[in-house]
């Protein structure tokens, strides 16, 4: 009985111990919901200001805030789940650094990852630097924060472009629709979603009889189709023939955006400029 009466008293004290952590994570769950709200209506906006000007990134980060929940701590737990992807994760390497070292990139081999995206930025005048001085435009990003969901939010901010070479989709409007419907199902961020969705509707005002509509569809399907983008080794990737990384990853070509003529895939701007992308 005695030692039955112990049990009962540790069992009391478990109840009670659960009972405290449980007040305290309700105590901060204010906080964290603030943190994690959607806001539509500053979405909304955000859109509207980038159907206005494709050029202004700050509005694309401007939606993913409003719009990304909690997609950024799910998205570091479920890259954990793989070997490879909790190996990055435990390095926490900034690849940044990297994108922006230009000795290492000349040294990337012809028809490789990298060299494609040397390439890429190149011609655009592109940075990974620039678009992360972009990001910190937007007043309540957390994305410099030194915390794992920080990294994981630079990561996916800094790749952006990797996955424009990757996925053969251009920077013209319709090829940023695309990028950013394929990124959803590998990120599950609404912001993504929405976008996509937004310049889906944009571009079928424009009644040319393009594939429009199906170019972004198609995108999203090959997201959901590819390998997980976000838990991979980028510096190893680099160094890798682009046609043999696509085929690794489950990359398929993006047949219904090359249907559509260079010179309308800036589709809603498509009168205002007719040269396309780059």
């Amino acid at each position: 009985m005695h030692r039955r009466g112990r049990l009962i008293d540790r069992l009391g004290d478990s109840i009670a111990l659960a009972q405290t952590f449980r007040a305290l994570a309700d105590h901060g769950s204010a906080p964290s919901r603030r943190r994690y709200a959607i806001d539509p209506i500053r979405a909304v906006r955000g859109f509207r200001r980038l159907v206005a000007d494709k050029e202004d990134t700050v509005q694309v980060f401007e939606i993913m805030s409003a719009l990304s929940g909690r997609s950024i701590p799910h998205g570091y737990l479920r890259m954990l789940k793989s070997d490879e992807g909790g190996r990055q994760a435990y390095l926490a390497a900034e690849f940044a650094r990297r994108l922006d070292d230009a000795a290492w990139l000349a040294g990337l081999p012809e028809g490789s990852v990298g060299a494609s995206y040397r390439d890429f930025v190149a011609a655009r005048g592109f940075s990974a630097e620039g678009l992360a001085q972009e990001s910190r435009k937007v007043a309540d990003v957390e994305i410099d924060a030194a915390h794992p969901n920080g990294w994981y939010a630079r990561r996916l901010r800094d790749i952006h472009d990797v996955w424009h070479v990757l996925t053969g989709y251009g920077t013209d409007a319709l090829g940023e629709a695309c990028v950013v419907a394929f990124s959803y199902p590998q990120t599950r961020s609404a912001g993504f979603a929405f976008i996509a969705a937004g310049a889906a509707l944009e571009f079928e005002k424009l009644r040319k009889g393009h594939p429009y509509g199906a170019a972004i569809w198609q995108a999203y399907r090959h997201g959901r189709q590819a390998a997980c983008l976000p838990a991979i080794d980028y510096e190893a990737l680099f160094s890798e023939p682009l046609r043999a990384a696509r085929a690794r990853l489950h990359i398929a070509s993006p047949t219904q955006y090359e249907a559509v003529p260079r010179a309308a895939r800036n589709g809603y701007r498509f009168d205002e400029h007719p040269s396309g992308d780059l």
